[in-house]
């Protein structure tokens, strides 16, 4: 049988030294972490981020398209005039609003109905008809749609199909550089990753 080995005195003197380091760098950690904490919350770049997370993105709706459709008046069996259009309010830091309207389900690939671009970030909403002209008043631009003309050309799927049309919005922290008649791609390529928030309505139309 054999004894258990006995604890040294000297053991424990030589740890001393260790413990007590270890009990001073809590106590410094301690004293620490609130200046670290108030030093984070007072970081201009953190409270933006925290401030553009809690921000309600944008939302776009229309009164004149119900029910998912879009009525004849809109397209080119009606008058072919743009369709009211309402958004609520953009987020902070919002320079200019791009709106497009495209046909994904167009035989030869995605058609572009409608180019709007630097639009004034103080509107919220666009008038049924907008002019088919470049410029508009407000200093919004128009691009040119694949028809070949600038503003609002209504859908027009072939007979016997039912099309889906997208009107996206898109918060911009930028004016775009760009001139009336700039096609779609141009707009997309411009926006890169300056989109602040987007929202997407979409409606059919069948012939």
């Amino acid at each position: 049988m054999h004894p258990c080995e006995p604890i040294s005195p000297a053991a424990g003197i030589n740890n001393y030294p260790s413990l007590l380091l270890q009990i001073i760098l809590l106590f410094v950690l301690q004293l620490v972490a609130p200046f670290v904490a108030g030093c984070r919350s007072n970081d201009p770049a953190a409270a933006a981020a925290r401030a553009g997370a809690a921000s309600a993105p944008i939302t776009i709706s229309s009164t004149s398209l119900q029910n998912g459709r879009v009525p004849k008046k809109f397209t080119c069996d009606g008058n072919d005039t743009s369709p009211t259009l309402n958004w609520t309010a953009p987020p902070s830091g919002t320079r200019s609003l791009v709106l497009t309207v495209t046909d994904p389900d167009a035989p030869g690939g995605t058609f572009t109905h409608w180019v709007l671009f630097n639009v004034p970030a103080s509107s919220n909403a666009l008038p049924a008809g907008v002019p088919t002209q470049g410029q508009l008043t407000d200093g919004s631009r128009q691009g040119q749609n694949d028809f070949g003309k600038p503003g609002y050309g209504g859908p027009c799927p072939p007979r016997g199909s039912t099309h889906r049309y997208f009107f996206d919005l898109f918060a911009l922290d930028k004016d775009l550089d760009l001139p009336s008649g700039a096609t779609r791609a141009q707009v997309e390529d411009a926006i890169g990753t300056h989109v602040l928030a987007r929202s997407k309505l979409m409606a059919r139309y069948g012939r």
